[in-house]
Parts: C-alpha cells; structure tokens; sequence
C-alpha cells in the first residue's frame, strides 16, 4: 500500500468517524430532549386527569400538522425502510419536529403510543441531512439511513449493541455492507453516551433469579412463546387493521385523531383507569414482581392499535414490552416459572415477532437481564418470531431469513395440495 493509499484510506475513515459522531450527537441529544419531555408529559397528565377530554383537540392539531406540513413524513418508519430500498429523495428535516411534538402531545393527552419510532424517525432525519453536506453518493446514503436508525434507537433505550443490531437486521441482514456494519456499533454508542452526557436516565429492568438450564424449563418456555408470537401476530394486525379502517372511512385526515381521541378518552373514563395510556412504563416494572391482570396486555393492544391506527404519533415498541412483559407476568399463574422471568421474556420475545428481529431482540435481552438467561432469552425471541406471521408492524419491511423460508415452504406445500 502506497502512501497516497493510506492518505486517501485515513481522509475516508475520518469522515466517516466524524459522521458518526455528528449523527450520535445530534440523534442522541434529540432523545434526551425526547425521553425527559415524555417523563413531563406522563407527570402532568396523571396528576391532572381531566386533561385527557383535551385529547381530541391534540389529535386534530397534530392531524392538521402532518396534513399540510408533513408531506411524506407521514409514512414514518416506513419512508425509513423504503428510501433504504429504493432511495428517491433526501427524508425531510421537517420529520424530526412534527415526530417529536406529535409524539410529546399523544403522551400528554392521553394517547396510547411508545417512542422508539419517534427517536429512529428523528434519527433518520438528522442523519439524512449530512448526504448533501458531505456530497454521498447513494450507497453511502443507504449506510446513512441505516446510521440514524442505530443512534435513534440506541439512544432511547440505552442499548447501543442492541440499536445497532435492531438498524441491521430490520433493513434486512444479507444487504448490509461491512462498512455499515462497523459505523452502526459506532454511531449507536456515540449516541448512548451522549444521552448519558446529559445526564438523562433510562428505567432499569432485572430478572433476580435465573433457572439451572433443564429441558423441563425449555418445554415451558415453548408455549409461552408461541403465545407470545402471537400476541405480537395480534398487535400488529391490529394497529394495521385501524390505519385502514380510518383511511377508508374518514377520508380527510386530521379528523381521524379528531375522532379517535374522543373514542379513547371515553373508553379510559369508562374503565376508570390510566394505566394502559402513555408508555406504561411502572406497569412494566410492576409485573416484574407482581402478577399482571390477564386481559391487562390486551387492553395495551386495543389501546395502542387505535391510538396509532387513528394517526397519533409515537412508537411500537415499548407497548410492546408492555404487552409482552404483562403477558408473561400473567402466565406466572398457571406456568412454574418466575414471574420476573417471564416478564423479561415476554419483553423482548413479543418486541421480536412483531418487529422480525430476533437477533437484536436477543442482544437486547442480554444487555438489560445480563447474560445468564440468554440461552432461555434467544429460545424465547427465535420461536416468537417464527410464531408471529409474515405480517409484522412495519408494513415496508422485508422479511427474509428463516421464517421466509418457512412460510414460502407452507405456501407451496399448501398450493400443491390444491
């Protein structure tokens, strides 16, 4: 290798070092900002409950917003996954504001959302504004969408391998170069410890007690996942079902929150309770010590399927944890197993069918248990995943790998019997 080789070698990666930090920094700072203004907003609203009536006005203020502002934005983490596949236009700056306020007034009011979408979306915006800022062609913009992916979700859940993973996987694995391989990791922990610069905290989770490995915990490990795929099978259905219930039948659009926020706010009075609005986060930890009701993570998806069917704003995710870990708690009941165990892999098992990422989904796991379950963690999150269905909640994404081919193997078996 000559020395104007290794000049133009050392140039590359320090733009691309660079890159990363800017995408960490900005991306990581967005989430902070994301994260304490969420912990505001569910402060607020419990301590005054009557602000929930004030959810449909919310929902046509943040209607309105995308209606004449937000352009493509309104496809969320689906202009993410289709500008990553056939790249067209620069994700416009304007995703990162309407995302992050729309989101903050879901919470406020009332609504049922969670927030890895809102940070991935922020993300992505921010990152996409340096592919003209540093001239990238249209491979490179690709490894750049894949890099605000990572420091958005790095960031809010304070799980950089995980994030990393989760920006790879979900843009599906055999496509990724090795040069976005290598700067997802980097980005995601620029991005992690640049929430931590701010001193920003995210909620911890444990599992105290970690059963010996044994076949008899693995075979109570089988049904539950499954039945944790198909909550995840149901989530998604559900939040699909909704978006094209209120499309079709409510045709101008900053109605559909309108409406649906008069819906949510009735049904939440008529239970007299606030616990499946908002994140849900002291649920969550809560039914790690504490058996969760058995109808308590349907209610989250009825809840969180309408809220974001009907065009408010926030993510998938942590009502996902939310479902899988009260589901798992539940299961307690009837399963001689652990209840923070089952809470903990209920958490990641229904994240990973719904979403088609076990890998990431197992990283995460072992990044907020520790290492000890991740045999009985990776079990969990792989038969979710193939328990879930083809459909998962990102209607972009596509879905290779092991359950492709399965799925492709029944069609034809099934098509051959015809």
């Amino acid at each position: 290798m000559n020395l104007s080789t290794i000049k133009t070698t050392s140039v590359l990666i320090l733009k691309w070092v660079l890159i990363c930090a800017l995408i960490g920094f900005f991306s990581g700072s967005a989430s902070a900002f994301l994260l304490v203004a969420l912990e505001w907003a569910a402060a607020t609203r419990e301590n005054n409950s009557w602000i929930i009536w004030l959810l449909p006005i919310a929902g046509f203020i943040i209607g309105l917003s995308y209606h004449y502002y937000g352009v493509i934005a309104v496809r969320g983490n689906n202009l993410l996954l289709e500008e990553y596949e056939k790249p067209v236009a620069k994700i416009p700056f304007r995703m990162a504001p309407l995302v992050l306020f729309g989101t903050i007034g879901t919470h406020l009011f009332g609504g049922s959302a969670g927030r890895e979408g809102t940070a991935v979306q922020m993300g992505a915006a921010i990152a996409d504004q340096f592919t003209s800022f540093f001239n990238l062609d249209k491979p490179d913009r690709k490894t750049i969408i894949i890099l605000g992916i990572s420091a958005g979700f790095a960031s809010v859940f304070g799980t950089p391998l995980a994030g990393a993973i989760f920006a790879l996987e979900v843009l599906y694995f055999s496509k990724i170069s090795l040069k976005s391989t290598a700067l997802s990791f980097l980005v995601a922990y620029f991005a992690y410890y640049t929430v931590a610069i701010w001193k920003v905290h995210h909620t911890h989770y444990a599992i105290p007690f970690v059963p010996d490995f044994s076949l008899i915990v693995l075979a109570w490990i089988i049904p539950s996942s499954i039945l944790f795929g198909l909550a995840a099978m149901l989530f998604s259905r559900s939040t699909h079902f909704w978006g094209a219930s209120f499309a079709s039948y409510i045709k101008y659009a900053p109605l559909r929150p309108f409406l649906g926020g008069i819906v949510i706010a009735l049904v939440v009075y008529i239970i007299g309770t606030t616990k499946f609005i908002g994140l849900g986060v002291p649920v969550i930890v809560d039914a790690f010590s504490n058996p969760s009701g058995q109808f308590d993570f349907l209610w989250k998806i009825l809840l969180t399927g309408f809220t974001l069917g009907a065009g408010f704003k926030g993510g998938e995710v942590t009502p996902l944890f939310f479902i899988g870990a009260t589901l798992g708690s539940a299961l307690s009941l009837v399963i001689p197993l652990p209840i923070a165990f089952l809470a903990g892999l209920g958490f990641v098992a229904v994240f990973s069918g719904a979403t088609h990422t076990p890998v990431a989904c197992t990283v995460m796991g072992m990044e907020l248990f520790g290492t000890e379950a991740a045999v009985y963690i990776a079990f969990a999150c792989f038969i979710a995943y193939l328990a879930s269905g083809s459909v998962g909640i990102y209607h972009a994404q596509i879905v290779k790998g092991p359950k492709y081919h399965l799925y492709q193997k029944l069609k034809r078996k099934k098509a051959s019997s015809l």
